[in-house]
């Protein structure tokens, strides 16, 4: 039975043992099918072969659905259900019938097409506290996929820099009608510039364990709000060049996602929750590089709609224009800027992780703050109250040591940092006015101040903040801190953060 006929016959409600809606709704695309039935939706595998990818003989579509079940089930258990031969008997098709099998089909429950996050993004109803959740489900995730000798193997930089050359080799017949040959050599320049002069960064990765069996294809599309909680669903199954990749390589695709649909706002906080509950803010040096591939692979797909002659005029001209904001996108992502920092001053309840948060989201800024940094030198959960060992000075010490050092390496990268600690002595604020003089690098120090009573009013009604200062530390803080110097003075700006402090961020030039 060829394809066309088995996903007309797999409308057909008798083809299934349970009653279904009254209108089997099909959703298809190059490699697959999914019939939406009401409590259940199925998915086959088309018999096609992209070389990248292939279904083509049905061992292989049994072998592949069998694969996607196991890799989904560990993650999105409340959906994916088991897989099911479809059989024929007396010109019937049947899901899990007597008969001959006639190919497979993965069975999952079916939840409401709303609860996606690319339908919620659509209706206005994806808010920025999903993105903070969503960066603390996917380095949950990260955290618990595996990585070993084989799979770290695909973090060398051969591997990486093939499977990107060869999105430029198929993509380079549509420059003049999706792209201009500026853009595109300028892309590419940089991806040949990245593997040449940055190779430690890649060994570095694969040193500290990052390529592990990912996603693969973490978009919009792939999250769903189901069940009170966020899912993660439709892991590459079909190629291990796609899933055993940098852990980055799967924070781009949502970064990029949001990016494409102009919400930098919302792919900010995505990145800032998952590197603070990572702790892998070293992950920035390669994220450019991945950017822009996870954008140039969608321009690509895009492009490849353009070569089917079968499409409508309405169908090309939407392909050709989604492929050149593509295009633009990934060649947005390499060009360089210029870096800058930003220190957080103040006592705790100050306000400042308050503003470094919204200042991070108006200049798309890489927030790091302190309570996070400690934690992870501690290795206690950021969540966990930490014992007075975590606060003893040799902690501070490693605790503002790392922090800079943390900033002058990500800052050199062109990104913005935001520093977000007390930044209380002269120690620590004149090593970083020190990187900033010898790098070229602009410097701004934000000390944030209020009354005593209403810092002490703020930490007492304080929740669900990583952060574990107490009231009862205040006094001691204020005894401890010591006055900017005139040096210091120079590049600070004082924020009461009991005044109407965005408008006042407004007037501070970035």
């Amino acid at each position: 039975m060829d394809i066309s006929n088995l996903i007309k016959q797999l409308q057909n409600p008798n083809s299934y043992s349970h009653t279904v809606q009254n209108s089997i709704k099909v959703i298809q695309t190059h490699a697959s099918a999914i019939f939406l039935t009401g409590n259940y939706a199925y998915k086959i595998k088309k018999p096609v072969d992209f070389g990248f990818l292939d279904y083509s003989t049905l061992e292989k579509r049994q072998h592949f659905l069998n694969q996607e079940l196991t890799m989904n089930q560990a993650i999105a258990p409340d959906i994916y259900l088991e897989v099911l031969p479809i059989t024929l008997d007396n010109n019937q098709v049947n899901i899990g019938g007597k008969g001959e099998i006639i190919d497979y089909v993965l069975k999952m429950n079916q939840f409401p097409q709303d609860c996606l996050f690319i339908n919620l993004f659509k209706a206005g109803k994806l808010e920025k506290y999903h993105l903070e959740d969503l960066g603390k489900v996917v380095s949950e995730f990260h955290k618990n996929t595996i990585t070993n000798d084989y799979i770290r193997g695909f973090g060398d930089i051969e591997v990486i820099k093939k499977s990107i050359d060869e999105n430029y080799e198929r993509t380079e017949k549509y420059i003049g009608i999706a792209q201009t040959e500026k853009q595109y050599k300028e892309t590419k320049q940089f991806t040949d510039r990245y593997f040449e002069l940055k190779q430690s960064y890649f060994k570095q990765r694969q040193q500290a364990d990052k390529i592990r069996e990912c996603h693969g294809d973490l978009h919009l599309k792939n999250v769903c709000l189901w069940n009170n909680k966020i899912q993660l669903f439709d892991r590459i199954e079909f190629n291990e060049e796609f899933r055993y990749v940098d852990v980055m390589f799967d924070v781009a695709f949502t970064v990029m996602d949001l990016d494409a649909r102009n919400r930098q706002d919302f792919s900010n906080i995505f990145l800032n929750t998952y590197l603070e509950y990572t702790g892998d803010w070293q992950g920035l040096q390669v994220l450019p590089v991945y950017l822009s591939r996870q954008a140039y692979v969608r321009a690509k797909v895009n492009s490849m709609v353009l070569d089917d002659a079968n499409i409508s005029d309405e169908e090309h001209k939407k392909a050709q224009e989604e492929a050149k904001n593509y295009y633009h996108l990934a060649w947005k992502y390499t060009q360089q800027h210029q870096g800058k920092i930003i220190l957080m001053s103040g006592l705790s309840g100050s306000g400042k992780t308050t503003i470094a948060k919204y200042l991070a989201q108006q200049i798309n800024g890489i927030l790091i703050r302190s309570d996070a940094v400690r934690k992870h030198i501690g290795n206690i959960p950021l969540d966990e109250t930490g014992d007075s060992e975590l606060y003893s000075e040799e902690m501070n010490k490693k605790t503002y040591e790392t922090l800079i050092y943390l900033g002058e390496i990500i800052v050199k990268e062109g990104f913005s940092v935001i520093l977000d600690a007390k930044f209380d002595r002269h120690q620590w604020r004149e090593t970083v006015i020190e990187i900033a003089k010898k790098n070229n690098i602009s410097l701004t120090i934000l000390y944030c101040h209020a009354p005593l009573e209403i810092l002490s009013d703020r930490l007492s009604n304080r929740q669900g903040d990583i952060s574990d200062a107490t009231a009862n530390l205040l006094q001691q803080q204020q005894n401890n801190a010591q006055d900017f110097n005139q040096h210091e003075m120079s590049y600070v700006k004082t924020i009461d953060t009991t005044n109407n402090w965005e408008e006042k961020l407004k007037e501070i030039r970035w």
